[in-house]
């Protein structure tokens, strides 16, 4: 049953780590919901997902590695990266022990996060700025900077890192699958970072014996990842992010009825 339970929240971790509606409250829900807390755990399987995106880009990484001695493009693109991260690496730095020790032990906070960062999103879609750029490679630094200062949100569980990037990439006049694909791009150096950090809170509670489980979560997690990104740039750039919006809505909506009669 350990196992089993392992499995589906790699699954979890994996299908909504790169969609706009909260890997973390899915996980923080379903843990709750399974009976299965674990933080080290939840950590580890992270991992998993972000391998998953970067063997989806890895022609594009190695050739943006190969090309920083020679090329301005891959020295841009590296910059992107870089300036986009940083504000979230200067917010999580002053806010972690906060945002782990209070908001992540509020589903409250969690179900309101859903419900208002759907509404963004469904107003974002539906009076959309003018769009300037096409190719998610071609954001400018200035562009990147903004979208990183819209991930520093994703900081508060339930507003979702993908989420927020999508939203400020659109508010800032990408079109749908540039802004989906920039944040593909940013979550590799943010959740690098991020899951170094919280490995070095958790290192002392790794123990061999919990390595089957983890490893469970990992590869699910990794193939989970790996199944939906790239159909999830098709759709969106078909139809849409009101769908993910709507959804949100519902789930933040179900958590507060639930948190209001026990359950959560």
């Amino acid at each position: 049953m350990t196992f089993l339970l392992a499995a589906l929240l790699g699954i979890v971790q994996g299908l909504t780590e790169f969609l706009p509606i909260s890997s973390t409250a899915h996980l923080l829900v379903g843990g709750e919901l399974l009976g299965y807390d674990d933080d080290v755990f939840t950590v580890m399987i992270q991992l998993g997902s972000i391998l998953a995106v970067m063997w989806l880009y890895r022609a594009k990484m190695l050739s943006v590695i190969a090309g920083l001695p020679s090329s301005p493009d891959a020295r841009r693109f590296a910059s992107m990266l870089m300036v986009a991260t940083l504000p979230a690496f200067v917010a999580g730095a002053f806010l972690a022990d906060f945002v782990q020790g209070v908001l992540y032990e509020s589903f409250d906070v969690i179900a309101w996060a859903l419900v208002m960062g759907g509404i963004v999103m469904l107003i974002v879609e539906r009076h959309p700025p003018q769009v300037r750029v096409s190719q998610a490679d071609q954001t400018s630094v200035s562009r990147a900077f903004g979208i990183g200062v819209c991930q520093v949100m994703a900081l508060i569980p339930g507003v979702s890192r993908s989420g927020a990037t999508i939203v400020g990439g659109r508010l800032l006049g990408l079109d749908r699958a540039a802004a989906a694909e920039f944040s593909f791009f940013l979550a590799m150096p943010t959740m690098v970072g991020a899951f170094a950090y919280e490995l070095l809170d958790i290192r002392d509670h790794l123990t061999a014996d919990r390595g089957a489980e983890i490893a469970v979560g990992f590869v699910m997690a990794f193939f989970a990842a790996l199944v939906v990104v790239k159909p999830f740039l098709r759709y969106v750039a078909r139809a849409g992010f009101e769908p993910f919006a709507w959804y949100r809505i519902a789930a933040g909506v179900l958590m507060l009825a639930a948190t209001g009669m026990g359950w959560l």
